[in-house]
């Protein structure tokens, strides 16, 4: 017995690791499988037979659901007349955990019942929320969660108010909890037949709707910084960069949006001054990643049409519920060209110098995402080479961003064409997090090469 009991000794030994081993995921992939989950939870809900008016395909559900998780907005089924109030409802909650995420509801579940977050689920935070500090992951998640709640009640009260006047006070209620939902997550969700249209003239609904909107888009952190510290100059630099490049790009979109449409009958030519200039103003701040229209986008200028592509395409602030290669990209980029072109060495962005690693992810960012949309449009214009390419272009550039504004061929997609867009919206709310993850793991190499000559331009 004792000649054997060694090496069955050793045996349990050499399977004794096996059996403690645990499947390791990095942190973007946990984010990916955790939004996949939601989406295929809540295509089951919205298959229910008690989820819309008229029966639907599973198909049908899992682009809604996807839509709504990545609050992207873009549909094949009208919300308002396509789902019953239990399925607007489950397409409100997705569309609340999508903007927020899912990691916001994890940690906060966590501080609610006491529990240690382990360092794997500090990880997991930290990407989620773009932070370097782990004694922050529970502010911030607390942080982002009272925000959110108090923006979206504070708006749904003063929708409430106005609309209670047009319509009983349970729909008002009903229906501006939704919209506030739907506006603060930038999801693009409406209950009216021809969205905002027919509130395009109403100063009290532009102003609350595109003040959610730019409010969800600019960033947690940005908004969480302006709480605590009210003063201008006691901002973070990036605090600053982003309020004011947000303010520029709404400008200057609004401005050429309305020199472009202002003679075109179909858009807002007709109109009056007033609701040229308040339907032009909603819209502008609805291309930033929410996608509410206040007017029939496939009659827009081809011009008008590229312009809200570039808009779409640029998103919000980072840890927002924009998406899009993000306002912060752009901004280094820029301060990057603006470096070379001045001979400096140094980029230099609001008196901070950037780091060179974080140029290089900017730039990887800027690229890959271009390659995705390239590969999205050319995709598509193959299955349905028939539509517009102007049309395809708007799709593609919606969907990877999340906007979820459309030229009205959502429907008239072919199923292909429908899959690649339901890709390329979950590619477009995780793509920027697991890019970043994946560019900030650097392998160093001890082989050193030599410098050589490359010509640029």
């Amino acid at each position: 017995m004792r000649s054997w009991e060694p090496k069955q000794a050793l045996r349990h030994e050499h399977r004794k690791p096996r059996r403690q081993q645990q499947l390791q995921a990095s942190p973007p992939i946990v984010l990916a499988i955790g939004f996949l989950f939601l989406i295929l939870l809540g295509s089951a809900v919205l298959s229910l037979p008690q989820a819309s008016t008229a029966p639907i395909s599973y198909f049908e559900a899992l682009f809604m659901a996807t839509s709504a998780v990545t609050v992207t907005g873009l549909t094949i089924v009208d919300p308002a007349t396509g789902l019953t109030h239990f399925g607007q409802i489950a397409l409100a909650i997705m569309v609340q955990i999508g903007g927020i995420g899912f990691v916001t509801f994890a940690v906060i579940a966590a501080i609610t019942m006491r529990k240690h977050i382990s360092v794997n689920q500090q990880a997991l935070a930290l990407e989620a929320f773009n932070q370097t500090s782990v004694a922050r992951i529970r502010d911030t998640a607390k942080q982002v969660f009272k925000i959110a709640a108090a923006i979206e009640l504070t708006a749904a009260l003063v929708l409430f108010i106005r609309w209670s006047g047009d319509m009983p006070w349970q729909t008002a209620l009903y229906r501006a909890l939704f919209h506030s939902v739907s506006a603060f997550n930038n999801a693009g969700y409406t209950l009216f037949n021809d969205s905002l249209s027919p509130w395009a003239s109403d100063i009290t609904v532009v102003a609350v709707m595109s003040s959610l909107i730019i409010l969800g888009g600019i960033g947690f952190g940005v908004l969480g910084d302006v709480w605590k510290n009210k003063n201008w100059r006691s901002l973070l630099p990036y605090t600053r960069l982003i309020i004011l490049a947000t303010l520029v790009l709404n400008l200057i979109g609004f401005g050429a949006f309305f020199i472009i449409e202002y003679h075109n009958p179909y858009t807002i030519g007709k109109l009056s001054l007033y609701d040229q200039l308040l339907a032009t103003w909603m819209q502008t701040a609805a291309t930033r990643t929410a996608g509410f229209t206040t007017m029939d986008l496939q009659y827009m200028r081809d011009g008008t049409s590229l312009l809200l592509i570039v808009l779409m395409l640029i998103g919000g602030g980072s840890l927002s519920t924009a998406s899009g290669i993000k306002i912060g990209t752009l901004m280094i980029l820029l301060a990057a060209a603006s470096s070379y072109i001045r001979q400096r060495q140094e980029i230099v962005l609001m008196q901070r110098s950037v780091a060179p690693e974080t140029v290089q992810k900017a730039l990887a960012l800027f690229l890959i995402t271009g390659a995705m949309y390239f590969l999205g449009v050319f995709s598509i214009t193959l299955f349905d080479e028939d539509l517009p390419l102007v049309s395809i272009l708007f799709e593609t550039a919606s969907a990877l961003s999340t906007t979820g504004m459309s030229h009205g061929i959502t429907n008239e997609l072919s199923k292909p064409s429908q899959s690649i867009i339901i890709f390329l919206m979950f590619i477009g709310r995780l793509g920027p997090l697991t890019l970043i993850y994946t560019i900030a793991n650097r392998q160093r190499s001890r082989i050193r090469y030599p410098e050589g000559q490359f010509q640029v331009g």
